[in-house]
């Protein structure tokens, strides 16, 4: 990295790793000091993390505000506190008048602006302390309701409680929130199961190097 130390890297984030792990990684490996991250991913979820070294850490606020396309999977008929498997799940609820079209109709209802309530169970600051400190306390807090902007929702597969889906939406959109009103819309539920983050505007997952590459 000495000879070039400016640069944009793809990197495939595992399963269970932070965003900041796979930066300390890249760090300790590169052995370079200026290196970070243009959007968080959660532990629980995978996919493409752009990370920046040297002086294209300039451009990291610019990474973040462009948009991104995630596949994944929600359960419905169950709900959990943080929208995920971070939490245990509900007892589930009776789906047996769930049809395939309610699915895909209710997913019409959430392309375009919408609001949108973050989860508590997540990095956003209230009183100086990050959200999720608060939801592993018990503590109930209020997030406020954002507009964020799904250009795609597409439903590609159903096997109850199953449903596959595939989003195109803007910075700032918890897919996790999508999962919870989603069920909501539904009268079941629902939570999120798998993330994968395929796309952060022109960049693929597809161009990505696992942490193993790297290595």
């Amino acid at each position: 990295m000495s000879d070039n130390p400016d640069k944009v890297l793809l990197v495939n984030k595992p399963l269970h790793w932070t965003s900041f792990d796979v930066v300390n990684k890249l760090r300790y490996k590169l052995k370079i000091k200026k290196i970070g991250h243009a959007g968080t991913l959660d532990p629980l979820a995978t996919g493409l993390l752009i990370l920046c070294t040297g002086k294209m850490t300039k451009r990291i606020e610019e990474f973040q505000g462009l948009e991104k396309e995630y596949t994944g999977k929600f359960i419905l008929g169950q709900t959990t506190p943080s929208f995920d498997l971070e939490t245990t799940p509900t007892n589930p609820v009776d789906l047996s008048e769930i049809q395939h079209s309610h699915i895909h109709h209710a997913a019409v209802k959430f392309v375009g602006d919408i609001q949108q309530t973050p989860p508590l169970y997540s990095a956003i600051k209230i009183d100086g302390k990050r959200a999720y400190e608060y939801a592993r306390k018990g503590e109930a807090k209020v997030l406020k309701q954002r507009t964020v902007h799904i250009s795609e929702f597409e439903i590609t597969s159903v096997q109850l409680p199953v449903v596959v889906f595939r989003v195109v939406c803007s910075k700032g959109t918890y897919i996790r929130s999508l999962a919870r009103d989603f069920g909501e819309a539904l009268g079941v539920g629902a939570y999120l199961s798998e993330l994968c983050r395929t796309r952060i505007g022109k960049f693929k997952l597809t161009d990505a190097l696992t942490i193993e590459e790297i290595e």
